[in-house]
């Protein structure tokens, strides 16, 4: 039977009710939920002594339920005359001194200040199916007639789905009248995987609007939130902000209803805050593998990332966590990142605070009392050290941090608050490995440990930088792009010329400058800060070989190329340079540093067997292909070097097509160039092989 209007707005409509009630008979109809699901708030503001007015009663159960457990003077009024008929034969002997009247709530017949509580289950947003001005006036009488019958200090409950225009009407309306204006959220009872009606995906509210005395002149709003029930409540500053607040709270009931569902949404990501100050503590990845065979002990797990992991691939980007979820072999595994700025007690503590919230997130069929494991890295939560922050004026503001690697090792970062999950710059620490990491590795894959961050203390704010090891991969590749130069073998000793674009924390130049030994550098940086970063944070030095200039190095290069036949001629230029428009699907380079013209400038000054090197980062596919388009029209012989698990690409320009290198050829150059970087007291790093970072080059 389709009891259903076909349009809102026949919810405010008596003959729309009537039809409702002869259709549906005796059976109650419980919108919004059951005594069960809203006894707790209810007991919380409704006194036993109350007098209390139901408005809208319709066929529920619930003024009985509540005359049932001693609140017993209680009226019920609602416009249909059949459902009043229903409710007195029903109520006559069982509950005699509940009283049941036809009436319209919008031009009541009682008396001013006669009731203690009004109760509203539904109704306000069954009569507030819109915005037009037909509607509001019919709403203003209503809640005018609220107010009236109301004495001061008395409430108005009203449970409501909250959207977006009834939630501007009841707040609006309360808080310009001088009343006090609290919202909880009630937790349903109902199994959600149960067949119960209704059903519905958004969260169901309590409004508690409380009446005061008004005072001439006072402009006062208090206004809170209840996250849960019995919660303590929040206060907000205004309306927009309570409004914001009850939107979040309903967008998670609708990705929770996503995420019950047998198909669900695939992948999603969600923070939780915490509650005294709304700042980020978790971001969760929920991942489902519909491919992982379902046994009883493999449909749900927890993995907490260990501090300052969370920006590998494996846990920072989504195809990593993909991997890392089928690997794991769970149906579904959600991903825990612990925020910098927030405290954490160890593993005990955070399994214990995300314990509820997590289960809410539990995927459907999840057996009865199934036991969800916490998994982790190596047991512990992982060392995090915040050693500086500070504000650019041009890159806003960053952290420097220290932390702890997955071999143990000690790794100092850059990060810009404005993209807190990439690594800006990054350099290991010269620091003795703890006794722990002599020992056996743990397997990935393993159950939850007490914390012993205690173990691993962290490093102090001026332990010394290992020069010699590159972090990046990109960085790797970028050197060694070197090989393409004419006899690489005797490069460490030849006096090359190099301009690179974008200091960050200095380690690519300072690379160059301690291992081509007679080489000058140019490092071109716009933000000075950056420049107070690498020498104070990463070790970075300028000398009589290398220069830094804080210019832009779009202006740098346009005005060398004005020099004419005297101008400087670089045997290499690097761009590794940021953008700051997050709106450009490139993120690197800003889009003015591949614009044609500018890279005639950069040809210009670059010489004829020269090598530009282009750190690429761009995620739009066809805003790419016209990047390599536009390159290989200014440097006709064109290598692309993808860097394995993340988004850039280095690209390799040169000016003389006829000097394309086969991949054994390069392979060989690349081989040559390390030996000579490897002679005894050079301090090459023995994990950096040269040739595997050209092994994979193609010619665009």
């Amino acid at each position: 039977m389709n009891l259903l209007p076909k349009s809102s707005k026949e919810f405010g409509s008596v003959d729309y009710w009537e039809k409702f009630f002869q259709q549906r008979g005796k059976k109650a109809f419980e919108w919004y939920g059951s005594y069960l699901d809203l006894c707790g708030v209810l007991h919380k503001y409704i006194k036993a002594k109350d007098k209390v007015l139901v408005v809208g009663c319709g066929n529920s159960e619930l003024s009985e339920q509540l005359y049932d457990v001693g609140y017993q003077d209680i009226v019920n009024i609602d416009i249909s005359e059949v459902v009043i008929k229903q409710m007195k034969e029903r109520n006559a002997s069982r509950r005699p001194q509940m009283s049941f009247q036809q009436m319209d709530m919008t031009k009541m017949e009682f008396p001013d200040a006669s009731f203690q509580v009004v109760l509203d289950k539904g109704t306000l947003d069954a009569i507030l199916t819109d915005e037009e001005e037909k509607t509001l006036e019919k709403v203003d009488k209503m809640l005018a007639e609220v107010g009236r019958v109301l004495q001061v200090g008395g409430r108005y409950l009203c449970i409501s789905l909250a959207q977006a225009h009834i939630l501007k009407k009841i707040v609006g309306y309360f808080s310009k009248e001088g009343w006090m204006v609290r919202v909880h959220q009630v937790t349903s009872s109902q199994n959600p995987s149960s067949e119960a009606e209704p059903q519905f995906s958004l969260p169901v509210f309590a409004f508690i609007m409380t009446k005061f005395r008004p005072v001439s002149g006072s402009a006062l709003q208090i206004l809170e939130l209840c996250a849960q029930e019995q919660g303590k409540p929040v206060r907000l500053e205004n309306t927009e902000r309570l409004a914001e607040a009850v939107r979040e709270r309903q967008r998670y009931a609708w990705l929770r209803s996503q995420l019950n569902r047998k198909t669900g949404p695939g992948s999603v990501s969600l923070d939780l805050c915490d509650g005294s100050t709304g700042e980020p503590r978790y971001t969760l990845h929920v991942v489902d593998s519909p491919a992982v065979k379902l046994s009883r002990d493999n449909h749900f797990a927890i993995f907490i990332i260990p501090q300052g992991r969370e920006t590998e691939w494996l846990f920072g980007m989504e195809e990593g966590r993909k991997q890392l979820a089928a690997s794991a072999g769970f149906r579904r595994l959600i991903t825990v990142a612990l925020h910098r700025d927030q405290q954490y007690q160890g593993m005990d503590s955070i399994q214990a605070e995300l314990s509820g919230k997590v289960m809410e997130l539990a995927p459907p069929g999840l057996p009865a009392q199934q036991q969800v494991p916490f998994l982790s890295v190596g047991g512990d939560i992982g060392v995090r050290t915040i050693q500086h922050r500070d504000r650019s004026s041009l890159s806003g503001d960053y952290v420097i941090e220290d932390v702890q690697g997955d071999d143990r090792r000690y790794f100092r970062r850059l990060i810009f608050l404005s993209n807190r999950n990439v690594v800006q710059s990054e350099a290991r620490l010269l620091t003795d490995t703890p006794h722990r990491a002599q020992k056996k590795r743990k397997k990935d894959k393993k159950k939850l440990q007490p914390d012993d961050t205690a173990e691993n203390p962290p490093v102090p704010a001026g332990q010394p930088i290992d020069k010699s090891f590159l972090c990046c991969e990109h960085h790797k590749a970028m050197i060694a792009g070197l090989a393409l130069l004419k006899n690489p073998e005797k490069l460490p000793e030849a006096p090359l010329a190099l301009l690179v674009v974008g200091l960050g924390g200095g380690s690519l130049p300072l690379f160059i400058h301690d291992h081509f030994l007679k080489s000058h550098i140019d490092a071109v940086e716009i933000d000075p800060s950056m420049l107070e970063v690498a020498t104070h944070w990463f070790g970075f030095t300028q000398s009589d070989r290398m220069k830094v200039h804080i210019a832009d190095g779009l202006d740098y290069i346009t005005n060398l190329a004005k020099g004419g036949i005297e101008q400087l001629h670089y045997d290499v230029i690097m761009f590794d340079v940021d953008s700051k428009d997050p709106t450009v699907g490139m993120s690197c380079p800003p889009p003015a540093f591949v614009d044609h013209a500018f890279l005639q400038d950069v040809q210009r000054i670059l010489t004829p067997e020269g090598v530009f090197i282009l750190n690429l980062v761009c995620r739009d596919s066809g805003l790419k292909d016209s990047v390599l388009a536009g390159l290989k029209k200014v440097f006709p012989l064109l290598y692309v070097r993808q860097i394995e698990g993340e988004v850039n690409e280095i690209l390799f320009c040169q000016l003389q097509p006829e000097h394309k290198l086969a991949t054994p050829e390069l392979l060989e150059m690349a081989q040559a160039l390390e030996r000579t970087l490897r002679k005894p007291g050079n301090g090459f790093d023995s994990t950096y092989v040269l040739a595997d970072m050209l092994k994979t080059v193609k010619i665009v």
